[in-house]
Order: structure tokens, then C-alpha cells, then sequence
């Protein structure tokens, strides 16, 4: 199983309707919302690092008002 962890941008005023898509995507495990430098952070699980990938371009950048992502991988001990 890999995991990830998105730290998101949002355009102004459009971290609601992001939340709100990112809850319907079946790899998202959770959705929190930010103050700083991003708006949102969501932890991703998928059964491999390629298909984690996939979700964060495929599913998560493609959301209207996602200006930017930074993904960190992580591993379970």
C-alpha cells in the first residue's frame, strides 16, 4: 500500500468546492483544511506508488481551482 500526503493550493474562494470533490475520490482518506502557504492537505492511499501518482494528477490537479500540489510519500512501519 503506498500513501501520500497532498498539500494543496487553491484559488481564492475555492477551497469549499475543492474539499468537497476531493471527499468523493475513493483514494482519499482524509481532507483537511489549512492556514499558510496551503489551503488544504489530503492523505492518499493506492496500492502502488505509480497508481498514488496517478490519483494526485489524474484525479486531484485536474479539480477546477487546484492552482498547485506538493505530494510527500510516505511509508508504514
Amino acid at each position: 500500500m503506498a500513501i501520500g500526503f497532498v498539500l494543496i493550493k487553491t484559488a481564492p474562494a475555492a477551497e469549499r468546492d475543492v474539499y468537497q470533490v476531493l471527499n468523493e475520490i475513493d483514494e482519499v482518506v482524509e481532507v483537511h483544511s489549512l492556514f499558510g502557504e496551503f489551503d488544504l492537505i489530503t492523505k492518499i492511499q493506492a496500492e502502488n506508488f505509480n497508481k498514488l501518482g496517478q490519483v494526485v494528477v489524474d484525479k486531484i490537479r485536474s479539480i477546477d481551482g487546484v492552482e498547485d500540489t506538493k505530494t510527500l510519500t510516505g511509508i508504514e512501519f
